[in-house]
């Protein structure tokens, strides 16, 4: 193995690559699979990886397509986001806490409640921070649809929030 090759598969980005892919599939053990599905990939076709410009959107795209293919096999429910928990610094009391993730644990069922195009979309958005144009070349949509959907998506939570009275969510 060479050093180059070794280096092509140090993803500075292999977190965000796994989180996208946990949203997805809803456990970590399916996610793990993919990221190790992911990395064989890239291994078997290194020489045609390293030609690739944008790499980061590449394996976003591959681990989408992989993410999806295995929720299909498995036939369960997408984006089921198990072990996602508040980390408090120590300032907020038991009882703060506790209302947070309640308020968090709605505002999830909310999200899930979404098409799943719209679910792919305010995550690429909203949690991992891409530009419209990279989420409509790694969802392979045109940049209006992705502009159209977050702005349904986000519709339609506030819709949601206000009629279930979680309308006071803190960041």
């Amino acid at each position: 193995m060479s050093k180059n090759k070794m280096n092509a598969l140090e993803l500075p980005f292999k977190d965000k690559l796994y989180r996208f892919a946990l949203n997805i599939v809803g456990n970590s053990f399916d996610a793990e699979d993919i990221m190790q599905e992911l990395m064989i990939k890239i291994w078997n076709r290194i020489d045609q990886f390293n030609e690739i410009d944008n790499k980061e959107a590449w394996c976003m795209t591959v681990t989408r397509n992989m993410a999806i293919d295995k929720t299909r096999s498995k036939k369960y429910n997408v984006h089921d986001i198990d072990g996602f928990h508040h980390i408090s610094d120590g300032s907020e009391t038991v009882d703060k806490i506790m209302e947070k993730d309640e308020r968090f644990g709605s505002i999830m069922q909310l999200v899930n409640q979404l098409p799943y195009k719209q679910r792919e979309i305010i995550h690429l958005r909203d949690v991992e921070g891409y530009s419209y144009q990279e989420i409509a070349d790694m969802t392979e949509s045109s940049l209006d649809f992705v502009k159209v959907s977050l702005h349904r998506a986000r519709k339609t939570l506030k819709e949601q929030l206000l009629k279930r009275n979680i309308n006071k969510y803190e960041a």
